[in-house]
């Protein structure tokens, strides 16, 4: 067995844990579920698989459930994970040749979401701190909770040969449920501690669950005013989901002061992308072109296809538009298989207009 611990929190994920924990049961961790108050099949299902199963009292703070499932770990080295989170690679060797000297770094696992953009299911790729030595870090925050080092510090972190699937779909009534639920803790924790990017950016995701995109903005810039680091993954994410608020909201002219933070994130193809689809938006066509092909040649990215196919679909779209087919042609081709283009390329050979 691996000297690792997997520590789960579950509260009604029938629907969900069975096959996270099949999934996981071949890579030799230690399985602690711990239960924060379920009236369905959780608890029978993870007692399946799972090779510790506990109870918590919920008490509306995540850190105190989180904390309290890696106490009950067997080793040091905790892995943190939840039941809509399906492992798909893993390389048992590397992972555990990665832990070495490492006891007061954060691991980071990729997490693949799916999620649905101009009509079409994509994937955005994150990579998240979640495996740690439980004595030299622990959780903070009562909902969306970090990785603290014991003394409040954020810890530096390292890469890990772990990709999982997020699941996470729920019902539109359990995402409002979960979203005010949500809210109300982020709020408590805004007035305990005052103000924080990282609190103003979950602030801003919940609104988007809510369907709020001016608070969501609203909440968005408030976090990039204040000095958060630009080369962290939250701050980059804040600054390109505000950047689709406002677009969504039809305020461009508000959007383009994101112009000015181009050197702080200009090295991922997600924010390059985002500022060619501003000036798109703007009708300044040419700058636009001059953003999707920059984003063609980056790869840092997040969200799929912004540094190929959705990059060259644009391009194609607006030599189209100048009446250059042959570039427009070339550039629909390099989108592959993506239909949006495929379609295009059959509309041009057929002679259809728009």
């Amino acid at each position: 067995m691996l000297p690792v611990s997997v520590c789960m929190i579950a509260k009604n994920e029938d629907n969900h844990i069975e096959e996270c924990l099949k999934r996981l049961r071949p890579c030799r961790f230690e399985i602690i579920v711990v239960d924060t108050g379920s009236v369905d099949r959780t608890v029978e299902i993870a007692h399946r698989y799972a090779d510790k199963v506990f109870h918590f009292a919920w008490c509306d703070d995540f850190s105190s459930a989180r904390n309290f499932s890696i106490q009950q770990a067997a080793n040091d080295w905790v892995l943190i994970i939840d039941c809509d989170e399906y492992l798909e690679n893993v390389n048992l060797a590397q992972l555990e040749e990665s832990l070495a000297g490492r006891r007061e770094s954060v691991g980071t696992i990729t997490r693949n979401n799916p999620y649905t953009i101009q009509g079409s299911r994509s994937i955005m790729s994150e990579r998240i701190g979640r495996l740690f030595n439980k004595t030299y870090c622990h959780f903070e925050g009562s909902v969306h909770e970090q990785v603290r080092t014991l003394q409040g510090k954020e810890p530096s972190t390292f890469p890990i040969p772990l990709t999982f699937y997020h699941e996470g779909y729920v019902g539109e009534s359990d995402k409002r449920i979960r979203a005010t639920r949500n809210l109300e803790m982020l709020l408590h924790d805004l007035s305990v501690k005052g103000p924080s990017p990282y609190i103003y950016f979950q602030l801003g995701q919940n609104y988007i669950s809510l369907n709020d995109m001016e608070k969501a903005a609203h909440y968005y810039k408030l976090g990039l005013d204040l000095d958060a680091d630009p080369n962290s993954d939250f701050v980059q994410s804040m600054a390109e989901t505000y950047g689709y608020c406002l677009m969504d909201l039809a305020k461009y002219d508000t959007a383009m002061s994101l112009h000015d933070k181009y050197e702080l994130f200009s090295h991922r193809a997600d924010f390059v992308y985002l500022m060619g689809m501003l000036y798109l938006k703007k009708g300044e066509l040419q700058k636009a072109l001059e953003e999707f092909k920059k984003a063609t040649t980056l790869s840092s990215y997040s969200r799929k296809g912004v540094n190929s196919y959705r990059a060259n679909y644009h391009i194609a779209d607006i030599y189209e538009s100048m009446g250059d087919l042959d570039q427009a042609h070339t550039y629909y081709k390099k989108c592959g298989d993506y239909e949006p283009a495929v379609r295009r390329l059959r509309e041009l050979a057929s002679g259809s207009a728009y």
